[in-house]
């Protein structure tokens, strides 16, 4: 059902353009990867702590709040670029159950991170205890599963 659609954004001058260069896909994935690590860094700081693993002397809300700007620019380039890299090879996602995997759950890592972790994590008086470790092993599962996947849809055929 939604082949068309797929076939449709493979071949628009945007993905052409990316897949018949030499240099247009590494680039661009470079940056992807880039924003990944980035994001990756900001979700960690905040979880870890959230853990109770180093940064003690910063409160929870403190990291929560210096880690947003970082989080909001990664996720920013993750999209922009993520969607030029999609357009490059659409036909080869639709095939590929990684793909699928990581964009599931991917809306459900986001809904998580600022519905449910950033808004509890913000709170003033939160501090380590079962509920600030059993939201930041979620943070951890939902993001390790969406980059995991994602990765995987350069090994999968």
């Amino acid at each position: 059902m939604l082949l068309p659609f797929f076939e449709w954004c493979e071949a628009t001058v945007l993905g052409t353009a990316i897949r018949d260069s030499i240099w247009a896909f590494p680039i661009i994935e470079s940056i992807h990867l880039v924003g990944l690590c980035l994001l990756g860094g900001a979700l960690l700081i905040v979880d870890l702590r959230l853990l109770g693993v180093g940064l003690r002397s910063q409160s929870i809300s403190e990291l929560v709040e210096q880690a947003r700007p970082w989080m909001v620019a990664a996720i920013a380039v993750l999209v922009s670029t993520g969607l030029l890299l999609f357009l490059s090879e659409a036909v080869k996602c639709y095939y590929n159950t990684s793909f699928w995997v990581k964009m599931s759950t991917l809306p459900v890592a986001l809904l998580f991170t600022f519905a449910l972790r950033n808004r509890m994590a913000a709170e003033p008086s939160l501090e380590t205890s079962a509920r600030s470790r059993l939201l930041g092993a979620g943070s951890i599962l939902l993001w390790l599963t969406v980059a995991a996947a994602g990765r995987w849809i350069g090994f999968s055929a």
